[in-house]
């Protein structure tokens, strides 16, 4: 009956839906949910967070504050740090982080903490997703405990399923409605629930055996990316110790219609997902006696990217005359990727923080990170004027955001260090600009 129930809920989009966490990937999936037509309330447990959605303020690229506010006067969408409201939701989608411990392992506390609230509110008819990326096995060795101990039967009184969250933020062309869904059930019966909840707002989802299905594919995902990323990087190393440029010869193979996919070299690799995620992976396997070598050896070599980001710009300015202590260096850019403000696991910080150890006059520019804390002291961005790169030693490349006027910047800098491809193309006398 419950089964039934629920499945007539989701179909005529009646299912009352709550979003645990509202950050990159809650908060869009929340959107789509509610433009769709359900009523749904994200909760977080960031009060600042919560009363700037109440407010209608968003915060992420892929949502303008003007369709938060037209949904939250539809009611629509509502947010909260009250988790009571549980009590009256038929779906509960978990959306919270999973970061690494100093000691690179997993820390899976916000994912017991919000099981735990869903569980302290459990009410038969129940459809309980996790999307937060683990360590495979997780919904089943820690959710499901979690909610037997209230004697719930999954596929019966609750259901349990994962699905990946594969939100790219920024990514104007694939956003939450336009990427499949990848669903794994305890049950059949919460594989089916599942797939007809995120139905109604993807155009495919693909149902797998079981979570453990579903969190490795979230987790390959990562690690394909992790690797290739690697590669890129390390060839940047070898085009540049033969003399010709890495993004020349990556275009050159990119020609080829099949059995290849371009990755670029970068300063190192950012955000919550692809430094992190591998490592899930590997920490899981380990437990079990087994060292996976591709993740381990691809990490060593992306995280050694800031120190070479480091050394290329002391060399370059070595090959100018000047020494890197005391050199004025303007870093453009120190978001993880392009056109976010996220700096979460961010090698430009790394970098910067390198470059002030070793003596460099050390500012940014970056349009969507005002401020960024380096060693306890903070550091604010200036703009990116004509004569504040004029003024500086070495302009140095770390995020391509749209917004820098990359033509001016190597027309006016006296060296542009460029680890973003972004003044590919520009005309510059021989030794001006050094890229990746």
């Amino acid at each position: 009956m419950n089964h039934s129930r629920l499945t007539a809920s989701i179909g005529d989009r009646t299912a009352r839906i709550a979003i645990i966490g509202q950050g990159y990937v809650g908060l869009p999936l929340a959107v789509e949910f509610a433009r769709t037509g359900f009523s749904v309330i994200g909760v977080d447990t960031d009060l600042d967070r919560v009363g700037a959605l109440q407010a209608g303020q968003s915060y992420t690229p892929d949502l303008e504050s003007e369709d938060l506010i037209s949904l939250l006067r539809q009611g629509r969408y509502a947010a909260t740090a009250d988790f009571s409201v549980l009590e009256r939701t038929d779906v509960v989608i978990i959306c919270v982080p999973t970061p690494l411990r100093k000691s690179k392992d997993p820390d899976i506390s916000f994912v017991v903490a919000a099981g735990s609230e869903v569980a302290a509110r459990f009410h038969p008819g129940q459809l309980v997703i996790l999307e937060s990326t683990t360590y495979p096995e997780t919904t089943e060795e820690l959710l499901l405990p979690i909610f037997r101990a209230k004697g719930a039967k999954v596929g019966e009184d609750f259901f349990l399923a994962f699905s990946p969250e594969r939100i790219d933020p920024a990514n104007p062309t694939y956003r939450v409605k336009d990427i499949p869904k990848v669903v794994g059930g305890v049950t059949p019966a919460c594989t089916r629930l599942a797939a007809a909840l995120y139905g109604q707002i993807v155009p495919r989802v693909y149902e797998v055996s079981s979570p453990k299905v579903a969190e490795l594919a979230k987790l390959y995902e990562n690690v394909f990316r992790n690797v290739n990323i690697a590669l890129a990087n390390e060839f940047a190393l070898m085009c540049r110790r033969l003399g010709v440029s890495t993004k020349e010869v990556i275009d050159a193979a990119a020609t080829k219609p099949f059995g290849f996919m371009p990755f670029y070299p970068g300063p190192g690799i950012g955000g919550h997902c692809i430094p992190v995620d591998p490592l899930y992976l590997s920490w899981k396997l380990r437990l079990d006696g087994y060292e996976s070598r591709f993740i381990a050896l691809a990490d060593e070599i992306n995280r050694g990217m800031p120190s070479y980001v480091v050394e290329l710009t002391a060399e370059a300015l070595n090959g100018q005359r000047r020494c890197l202590n005391g050199a004025k260096i303007l870093a453009l850019g120190v978001a993880y990727k392009r056109g976010v403000g996220d700096i979460r696991e961010s090698p430009a910080l790394e970098i910067l923080k390198r470059l002030r150890e070793k003596g460099a006059d050390v500012s940014y520019a970056d349009p969507r990170v005002p401020s960024v804390v380096l060693d306890g002291s903070l550091l604010k961005a200036i703009e990116p004027t004509p004569e504040a790169v004029a003024a500086a030693d070495c302009v140095l490349i770390l995020t391509d955001h749209p917004e820098f006027n990359y033509r001016q910047i190597v027309e006016l800098a006296s060296l542009v260090i460029d680890t973003r491809n972004a003044t590919w193309g520009i005309p510059a006398p021989q030794g001006k600009v050094v890229a990746l």
